[in-house]
This record gives structure tokens, sequence and C-alpha cells, in this order.
């Protein structure tokens, strides 16, 4: 298995045990609309977006922006877009 795989893996994983259930419907359903789209380079970039707190998440999505960095790349874009 190489390494993108293993990451896709922990991704798909991460992203549907989350512990709040909305955000396991939000960030699962993109994960899994969006893990073949994304680019390799950028996987990483999700799984930072992953390893954060739920409400930090929740804040961001749904109420305001963010400085902090992880929340100005392209996958945090296609996630702010993301509707379910």
């Amino acid at each position: 298995m190489t390494n993108n795989e293993i990451l896709k893996k922990q991704i798909i994983y991460r992203s549907n045990h989350r512990g709040v259930k909305e955000m396991d419907l939000l960030l699962g359903n993109f994960v899994k609309k969006y893990i073949n789209v994304i680019k390799s380079n950028e996987l990483q970039d999700l799984m930072n977006i992953l390893v954060l707190e739920d409400e930090i998440i929740q804040k961001w999505y749904f109420e305001k922006e963010s400085n902090n960095p992880v929340f100005n790349t392209n996958v945090s874009m296609m996630l702010k877009n993301f509707k379910i």
C-alpha cells in the first residue's frame, strides 16, 4: 500500500468517526464525494482539518471565518462550499 492509500484510509475513518453526529455527516459525505478527486498533495491539507476538534470546524463552517491557516487551502474552500 502506498502512503497516499494509507492516508486516504485514515481520512475516510477520521471523517466518519468524529464524535459529533453532525460533523460525521458533513465530513463523511464530503470525503466520500471528493476523496478520489482531491490531488495527492492536498490530502495532507484535508487531514490537517480532520485532526481539529469538532467545535473548531463547526464554528468555522457555520459561523465565521478563522485565522487558522488550515482553513486557507483549496480543500478548505471546497469544504466551505460543500452542502449535504
